[in-house]
């Protein structure tokens, strides 16, 4: 739905965005109003107050809901099914075992953060967060302390994946608008992602975030608080002796990177012209590559040959039922927290930002950086941020004539921005706020600022390029 013409001025606007935000950390903090409730609420009152008709407040708020729905609901659904199977068949706990004896105890957040890099490169934040949660608890339980300690190494290594490398939607369009090569962009991406985890999230997580005690509260999992419910569901002695191998759960887990790798290049291929437009064949391979449509045929995979050992159909079905109920809560606190976001962008915030920051004066890539982060603060989504900025800009860029490299600067300087600061619109904050059972004040305190430190490693290493190049 494209925004509407901005009912007022930037700075009013700006000013209902932030009393918006003001009056749902209060709700949620202080009055203790149910998070979904608060936001629902809030976006209503927002939408009114922000000039949106009163006839159409409803069906603004409502098809951002869903919009929002139909991007996490299939992805959170099918991953926590096939976490759910990985935790109950032992397959998180050997695939933990593997990677600790790796890398070694004192480095296991370490390893966390690695394998999610690895595996973050072609899957979606969310869709990944999620196949990692049974790894993430399982490691915790084992090891002990907070949770967060091996929580944000593995969340943080999705988030900057997500949004600096293609072929993840942010990069890929910012990239195309502003005219950066999206292969250089993924060559310079890959690099500048580990050195901006390292630095952003790692290090930060162990000097600051890991200290924050969060207990371990795996019922996102188990469908209970406090533990693993394996031997609940019936799992005897002999199935807990003979787990699956490593390279099985390894196979299975890799099966939707190499799905929608194969997606990415032959669409790649085909949008560059070394490939026909029609063809039967390529064209599954890109049917089969699309994130649902994988991480679908991982469940059905992992179902009948993770599953079925030990359990009898009737009981895998029981255990993929039992994965969907804790996850309700989290989806539909996703959802509006997308509604809140969908708001903010339909009053048409984009469109007064540009017309008041056109004449700052600043540095290109700095006015990249400055304008990703206050749609991201304003209305929550990253993507959004990192699209809309790029669109804003492409007339500066199309003037100064930047060299490749430092286009590439400019799509990692407008990540940055579109990455800090995380916060209560934004449906990744409650969606790593539920998986980890944080209130919303550790959240602020944890992952709004490891988020934050992520945004500027990444606009630090964005800067060295655009000096560069």
């Amino acid at each position: 739905m494209d925004p509407m013409e901005p009912a007022y001025g930037s700075v009013t606007l700006l000013l209902i965005a932030a009393a918006g935000i003001v009056v749902l950390l209060v709700l949620i903090i202080a009055l203790k109003m149910h998070a979904f409730v608060a936001l629902v609420l809030v976006s209503f009152g927002t939408a009114i107050a922000s000039g949106v008709p009163l006839a159409d407040v409803a069906g603004v708020a409502v098809g951002a809901f869903g919009s929002t729905l139909g991007t996490v609901a299939l992805l959170v659904g099918l991953g926590a099914m096939i976490g759910r199977l990985l935790e109950v068949t032992g397959g998180a706990q050997v695939l933990a075992d593997t990677l600790i004896s790796r890398f070694g105890e004192h480095r296991a957040p370490f390893a966390l953060g690695v394998a999610a890099l690895l595996f973050g490169l072609p899957i979606f934040f969310d869709a990944g967060l999620v196949v990692f949660l049974p790894i993430i608890f399982s490691v915790a339980t084992r090891f002990g302390g907070s949770v967060l300690l091996y929580a944000l190494p593995a969340a943080g290594a999705f988030a900057a994946m997500h949004a600096i490398v293609p072929p993840h939607p942010g990069p890929v369009t910012a990239a195309a608008e502003i005219g950066a090569s999206i292969g250089l962009t993924t060559l310079i991406g890959v690099p500048v992602a580990v050195i901006a985890w390292y630095v952003g999230v790692y290090l930060f997580t162990q000097a600051y975030a890991g200290k924050v005690y969060v207990p371990i509260d795996d019922s996102v999992l188990t469908g209970h608080h406090g533990g693993s419910s394996t031997a609940a569901e019936g799992e005897g002695p002999e199935q807990r002796r003979t787990p699956p191998s490593f390279l099985h759960v390894l196979a299975i887990l890799l099966l939707p990177l190499v799905l929608i790798g194969a997606n990415t290049i032959l669409s790649t291929l085909r949008t560059a012209g070394d490939l026909d437009e029609e063809g039967a064949l390529v064209d599954a391979v890109i049917f089969v590559g699309q994130t649902p449509v994988a991480l679908l045929i991982t469940l059905l995979v992992a179902t009948y040959t993770l599953g079925t050992r030990g359990h009898s159909l009737a009981d895998v079905e029981s255990i993929l039922n039992d994965a969907l109920g804790p996850i309700c809560a989290i989806i539909l606190i996703t959802g509006a927290g997308g509604m809140f976001g969908g708001v903010l962008r339909y009053s048409g915030i984009g469109a007064a930002l540009s017309d008041s920051l056109a004449d700052l004066g600043l540095p290109l890539i700095l006015s990249a950086f400055v304008i990703a982060t206050i749609l991201r603060v304003a209305q929550g989504s990253a993507t959004v941020a990192l699209t809309t900025t790029a669109g804003l800009i492409s007339a500066a860029v199309a003037t100064d004539d930047p060299s490749s490299v430092q286009l590439v600067a400019l799509v990692m300087a407008i990540a940055a921005g579109a990455t800090v600061l995380s916060h209560v619109n934004d449906s990744g904050f409650w969606l790593v706020s539920r998986f980890f059972g944080m209130d919303v004040k550790t959240t602020l305190r944890t992952w709004t600022v490891m988020e934050t430190t992520l945004g500027l490693s990444i606009f630090v290493l964005a800067c060295g390029l655009w000096l560069v190049g």
